[in-house]
């Protein structure tokens, strides 16, 4: 048992109730070995980690694992513990439970106190008349999520989804009982704290604080809700630095408002934009100069809108911080775990450090897992990376019944309150597809009149954010078509011009080029899949042989037609390989082209475009998937042609009505001028034209600038390549396909060094090497690299920083297994590496 307490407290104290579990099986088709055991528990915990660690079962994340343990999901498990009370004064006791997974009867010394139904809420409880001085038994009964949901959905009635389960039908995480990136584990368990709570005359129920600022005077106003005792007069008393407001109340009082004045404040950021000052705000219940709970904070001073004032493009979308319109460089965040307390803040620390290293500004919490952590909402605050929060609704029609509409209010208050403190948190987003999924995915006829989610979306959620957390912005869906302006019939709910979009024809149906086809305002999902690094690849997946289609490869692969779409998006740019790690290199740079070229095409488009949100940027387990950092926490390619496409200053060439033009984006505080040469060069070196012109590109702004006919067009496509340069920054178009090119044999030089803290690779190339990477991973699973995908030039020299341990021979750093190039996957040329 563990204490905490409150030191400057002298009413309140709170036990956290997390050792001495365990766990049972109670129902379903439990293995001999393992019915009838009492197995040890860990709280916060599941029952999937609770059976691994006690080597009871395989890992899930491993081979076919996932089908030889469905078993677990479909049975009934029942956690007790034994606690001691030694009885208190205080007068109020209280359980509080802040996350059941899901279906749960909790009982305490053999009374049933409450069932619940919800895993994304937090439950209160009275229990001071079931306690007794001593020992106090607790137990958890979880139902099977699955059976439950199954008979939900025959309760509420069809409702359309795309699962294979109806995680519609229960208030779950939805890619607990898979995705098409997830691992089917439909777990249950205690995922988060709970804790015996006593105090004594009054407790802090949620305190919301609203930061605003006007220049640089920044105000307050913090909400609180409280529970106080109706015989006692109490004091609430808020501070922020030396600014400080009370307020007396009166007995029994629930509510109160307390404003600041705070002069002389800094304003709160995005990254890239300006610094992030946070400020302590804290919050103190006292009686008669009795401290008796108290609540401690950051807030940020910043303000935040969305634009979606109609313009001669349509409907823009714009993010506007501090009066500032910011170009969003995103990415979607899923669950970093299929069992998510197993995420802890150093590895949301290490998630968001691959974030910030891939230029990224904004994190979009999908709708399909949790509201996430303290812990994660806390570090963006810190490193000023935005975030959105959507609501849990993903691609299904949802039941408006009055039992889930309660569920759904409750937990959406929970979690506003929670959350509504952190500076980084710039929008609320009711669903994920669901209005669009309407329309496009034909539910309506299936529906007919019933109710399938859209209260929640424009009416609950909606109030629930303006009474608890005003000002801050909310949409109904993503992608989200806001209403005309003149009356006439409603935009399409994914529509390109008007709001965000998401594109997912591009990759399902139609190659990556067809990004270029749209002009789209702001982009909120797109992406394209490739598999996880080698060395998670084998770590997971113990297949002999190790094929694209083996056993283990398709039970990682959940797209449907995944391993088809791989072939159909490759083939039309490079030669589909024979060997397997040929197939593994050349997937991982087809995903990684291909939303370099879909995020170039954005940014040039800016600001008629003002953004893009990659789908996604983590894993949750070891998959074939659209992430950039696979489910071991590995940066696949795809993570630096992120940070290429993201970076503050881009030059890409792009294809404009039969041109060239070259578009040239400086999101940066600075302005960026000097001359702009641009070269046609054949692959060999040899310039074939050129051109200077002076070039001024003004803070926060971009530029376009016209080929020249005689540089856009090539003599023979084949072999000639473009080159825009401006500074340091160059922009490079190949006027064929890899496959079409006369790329040859990869002509490099090399050199290993030994570094204080791994080694250095310098790279230098005798004639035209696309997408130089290094993959290091397959010599050390630790190691890392500070960049990939570096095309070279005749003459062009790259030194590669990795960070490893001692390696055996480091000079298998530049083996062609590890040291890749585009030109090793065409016909005809090979690995060669001179050394």
């Amino acid at each position: 048992m563990t204490i905490i307490s409150d030191t400057h407290s002298l009413s309140r104290l709170d036990l956290l109730l997390h050792h001495g579990w365990s766990v049972e099986a109670v129902s379903g088709p439990v293995p001999d070995s393992i019915s009838g055991r009492q197995i040890p528990a860990s709280v916060p915990g599941s029952i999937h980690t609770d059976l691994l660690a006690a080597g009871l079962i395989p890992d899930p994340y491993l081979d076919d694992n996932e089908r030889l343990l469905a078993w677990i999901g479909i049975c009934d498990w029942r956690y007790s513990t034994l606690f001691r009370w030694d009885g208190d004064d205080r007068g109020n006791t209280e359980l509080v439970f802040e996350g059941l997974d899901t279906i749960a009867t909790i009982n305490l010394n053999g009374a049933d106190i409450a069932s619940t139904v919800n895993m994304h809420r937090t439950y209160r409880f009275d229990v001071r008349e079931l306690l007794v001085v001593g020992a106090n038994t607790l137990t958890i009964t979880f139902e099977s999520a699955i059976r439950y949901a199954d008979r939900m959905s025959l309760d509420q009635g069809y409702l359309p989804h795309v699962n294979h389960h109806p995680y519609n039908a229960i208030r779950k995480m939805a890619c607990s009982m898979g995705w098409d990136w997830g691992i089917d584990t439909a777990t249950v368990g205690i995922w988060k704290p709970i804790t015996l709570s006593s105090w004594a005359t009054g407790r802090l129920d949620s305190v919301r604080p609203t930061a605003t600022v006007d220049g640089d005077h920044g105000t307050v106003v913090v909400a609180i809700d409280l529970r106080t005792e109706m015989d006692a007069a109490t004091r609430l008393t808020a501070s922020l630095g030396s600014v400080t407001a009370s307020v007396d109340l009166e007995p029994g009082q629930s509510s109160a408002e307390l404003t600041l004045s705070v002069p002389d404040v800094e304003r709160w950021w995005p990254r890239g934009h300006g610094d992030q000052p946070l400020y302590d705000l804290d919050v103190i219940l006292t009686s008669d100069e009795e401290r008796l709970d108290s609540w401690n904070g950051r807030v940020g001073f910043r303000s935040v809108r969305i634009d979606t004032e109609p313009d001669e493009h349509g409907t823009p979308f714009t993010f506007v911080i501090n009066d500032r319109p910011i170009v969003i460089r995103g990415a979607n965040w899923i669950p970093d775990d299929a069992f998510p307390h197993r995420v802890d803040r150093a590895r949301y620390a290490e998630r968001i450090d691959q974030a910030q290293f891939a230029n990224i500004n904004l994190l979009r919490v999908w709708g399909g897992g949790i509201y996430e952590s303290d812990d994660f909402f806390g570090l963006c605050d810190e490193r000023g990376m935005l975030t959105w929060q959507d609501f849990l609704f993903a691609c299904a029609a949802y039941s408006e019944d009055d039992d889930s509409w309660a569920e759904v209010e409750a937990e959406a208050r929970d979690n506003i309150s929670r959350l509504m403190p952190h500076p980084s948190l710039v929008m609320w987003n009711g669903s994920n597809e669901n209005i669009w999924g309407r329309e496009e995915w034909g539910w309506g006829p299936r529906l007919g009149d019933r109710d399938w989610g859209l209260g929640y979306y424009l009416d609950l959620l909606p109030r629930l954010v303006g009474e608890l957390d005003p000002g801050r912005p909310y949409t109904p869906s993503s992608p989200f078509s806001p209403d005309r302006t003149d009356g006439g019939e409603a935009y399409y709910p994914n529509d390109p011009a008007h709001g965000s979009t998401h594109f997912w024809e591009t990759w399902n149906r139609q190659d990556y080029p067809v990004y270029r086809s749209y002009t789209p305002r702001f982009v909120g999902e797109f992406g394209w899949q490739g598999p996880p690094t080698w060395s998670t690849l084998v770590q997971s997946i113990s297949d002999s042989p190790l094929t694209p289609e083996s056993p283990g490869m398709l039970v990682h692969q959940k797209a449907q037609d995944g391993n088809v779409k791989l072939i159909d998006g490759l083939v039309a740019h490079l030669p589909l390989p024979d060997d397997m790690e040929d197939w593994h290199w050349a997937m991982s740079l087809n995903q990684a082209i291909a939303v370099g070229v879909a995020i170039d095409h954005f940014r040039s488009l800016a600001p008629v475009c003002m953004g893009s949100i990659v789908w996604q940027l983590n894993d949750c387990w070891p998959v074939t998937s659209w992430a950039a950092v696979d489910g071991y926490g590995r940066a696949k390619p795809l993570l630096y042609a992120i940070a290429h496409s993201y970076a503050d200053r881009l030059i890409s060439i792009q294809p404009r009505d039969s041109a060239l033009i070259a578009a040239i984006s400086n999101d940066t505080d600075e302005q960026w001028s000097g001359e702009a040469t641009m070269r046609r060069l054949d692959l060999d070196g040899q310039v074939l034209a050129s051109a200077t012109i002076s070039a001024t590109v003004g803070a926060r702004q971009s530029l376009v600038i016209d080929i020249p006919v005689e540089l856009a067009t090539a003599g023979n496509a084949a072999r000639e390549v473009l080159e825009v340069r401006l500074g340091e920054i160059r922009g490079l178009w190949f006027f064929a396909e890899y496959r079409d090119s006369e790329l040859g044999a990869a002509q490099l030089t090399t050199l290993v060094e030994r570094v204080a803290d791994g080694y250095t690779v310098e790279v230098t190339a005798q004639s035209t090497v696309r997408d130089v990477a290094l993959l290091v991973d397959k010599l050390d699973d630790h190691a890392t690299v500070d960049d990939q995908l570096v095309t070279l030039l005749p003459g062009d020299s790259v030194v590669f920083r990795v960070t490893s341990g001692e390696l055996a021979d480091p000079q298998a750093l530049v083996s062609p297994r590890v040291l890749r190039s585009a030109n090793q996957l065409l016909a005809g040329t090979s690995a060669a590496v001179a050394g």
